[in-house]
């Protein structure tokens, strides 16, 4: 007789106990304190991969070798449902996200270019610009809702700059892609999926055969496979491009922040670091701060690290485990800048690796870099709520920092500011 646990959803048969852990991968125990230490604990005390039924049923990868192995290997594991739970999954339907090789690679290509490191290298000093703007708003009060008066602004704005949309939009796509991306939405996913539809319909129409430079206008205007884009895969791809650029970055700032506030020697030798050491530092912060908990479709049956997976079962890929595993990370809760070669998944793996990972990277650099000219030493304010909330993308629901008034450093740049305005 079947077993089943949460959801009414039966427990594959003959699964060890060990391998069955009542989780949901949105809210595990412990992640209002700390999201991190909560997944940590999870597999710290668990096999490399185990069952929950919770979220009408899945499996989740625990260790760092089985979640690049699921989301590096396109041949088992599909990228074809990659939400939990499954009948949202369904729904999303996003290229090139929900597609696979060689399928993909034209829509991914078209990513690619847009988002090339020759390009991003081009905008540094706008970047920079954007900072030195947000950060010379409350230098001068000695404290800031760092939430609100910079994560929330300063990437996006960097963003609706590369597709060229209004900041006036920025607040209801920020809106439309958290009820894509949060648990229990105010708006339901296939109700915000439309709702980004009905929003680009008329931009891509508008940017049809135009001259524009922005991601969208090259999207709309490409060429894949001797033909241009369809309007329901233009409205796609722009969809999932706005997801992502509004939703990601925004939120791993304030972890990375939160945690320099707690430690006054890490400052020190971040302040120290060049704008090149600091693009090189980044890959251990995002190593400690891996931000997205997706999935990949089984894709037939299979014995896999020790359990059975059966074709079709979905595989939760939490990506912040695989830089928390200390079996490849040495004091994985540590951030180290002198750890070397460090291994993790922040940006994915294989054929779906995030295009828009030098963008993130970047903006984290050139932030610090600013942040650190202009207030070198700071700490967490009295008024900071560090629940951590859930969500695909984990966030924090208040970061408050104060320091030490100083005054503000002289820049240029100012035709970058007009650039990006």
């Amino acid at each position: 007789m079947s077993t089943t646990f949460k959801d009414d959803v039966a427990v594959p048969p003959g699964l060890s106990a060990d391998r069955i852990v009542d989780i949901d991968i949105y809210s595990p125990p412990g992640r209002e304190k700390d999201f991190y230490a909560a997944w940590k604990t999870l597999q710290d005390n668990s096999p490399p991969i185990v069952w929950t039924s919770r979220n009408e049923g899945h499996w989740i990868a625990l260790s760092g070798e089985v979640l690049a192995a699921v989301q590096g290997d396109p041949e088992r594991f599909s990228n074809r449902i990659i939400v939990i739970p499954r009948s949202v999954g369904e729904k999303h339907a996003l290229i090139p996200t929900t597609i696979d090789p060689p399928e993909h690679r034209p829509y991914r290509r078209l990513l690619n270019d847009g988002l090339s490191l020759s390009k991003i290298r081009h905008l540094h000093t706008a970047i920079a610009s954007v900072a030195d703007e947000l950060i010379g708003g409350f230098v001068g009060f000695g404290r800031c809702d760092f939430t609100a008066e910079f994560a929330r602004l300063f990437p996006i704005r960097i963003f609706m700059s590369l597709v060229a949309l209004p900041m006036a939009d920025a607040d209801r796509l920020c809106f439309l892609a958290e009820c894509m991306t949060r648990p229990n939405p105010p708006l339901p996913f296939e109700d915000a999926k439309q709702a980004f539809y009905a929003f680009l319909a008329p931009v891509v129409a508008e940017r049809r055969g135009g001259s524009g430079e922005d991601i969208i206008s090259a999207i709309v205007n490409a060429d894949i496979n001797g033909r241009k884009l369809s309007d329901e895969e233009a409205l796609s791809l722009c969809t999932q491009l706005l997801i992502a650029g509004v939703d990601t970055v925004v939120n791993v700032l304030a972890f990375i922040m939160l945690e320099l506030a707690r430690d006054p020697a890490l400052q020190e030798r971040l302040a120290g670091l060049t704008r090149s050491g600091l693009l090189a530092a980044t890959n251990e912060l995002f190593r400690r701060f891996g931000f997205v908990t997706i999935a990949r479709t089984v894709r037939e049956d299979m014995e896999f690290h020790g359990v059975h997976l059966k074709a079709g079962d979905l595989v939760c890929v939490p990506t912040q485990v695989h830089g928390l595993d200390e079996r490849i990370n040495a004091c994985p809760l540590s951030i180290d800048l002198d750890r070397r070669g460090a291994r993790h998944s922040a940006f994915g793996s294989g054929p779906h690796m995030c295009p828009g990972q030098e963008l993130a990277r970047a903006e984290v650099a050139i932030m610090l870099e600013r942040w650190f000219a202009a207030i070198p030493r700071f700490h967490v304010g009295a008024d900071a709520d560090l629940r951590n909330l859930a969500g695909i993308v984990p966030q924090i629901a208040r970061l408050t920092l104060e320091w030490d008034v100083l005054p503000m450093p002289s820049h240029d740049g100012q035709g970058a500011i007009e650039e990006l305005a």
